[in-house]
């Protein structure tokens, strides 16, 4: 059995601002504060009620950071500390793996349906986040 090691604060802050990052991807592709808002709270229920190193990271530490810059710069970090992310989990606490990647993607769905529903940009910007989630190294 793989036992699980302690991530830095470093690696922490990525985890945090890959999942982040997807929630911003999918409010940001429904254009609208009422709708970032109500997407934005929606899917922060879903980060509050997870476990273990998921949690520690995810609820520990620094706010992440995302390029101020243009909306494709945004989503290229986010999916990039995605990536990263799955990689340092893969890597160092592998247990932990499924309950990012399930924490995520229900985030992201989470947020999409708060506001009207999933439309189709909130659609593939799931489905990319999908992507990231489900490539190996």
């Amino acid at each position: 059995m793989i036992m699980d090691q302690s991530l830095t604060a470093e690696e922490k802050l990525t985890l945090k601002t890959g999942a982040f990052g997807a929630v911003f991807l999918v409010s940001n592709a429904d254009p609208g504060l009422f709708a970032l808002v109500r997407e934005s709270f929606a899917a922060s229920g879903v980060i509050a009620g997870t476990s273990g190193t998921v949690r520690d990271a995810l609820t520990s530490g620094p706010l992440p950071r995302l390029p101020e810059g243009s909306s494709l710069q945004v989503e290229q970090a986010a999916l990039a500390a995605l990536g990263r992310a799955m990689t340092i989990l893969r890597e160092k606490a592998p247990g932990e793996v499924a309950a990012y990647r399930s924490v995520v993607l229900t985030a992201a769905d989470r947020a999409a349906r708060a506001h009207r529903g999933v439309d189709p940009a909130e659609q593939v910007a799931i489905g990319r986040i999908r992507e990231v989630l489900d490539a190996t190294d």
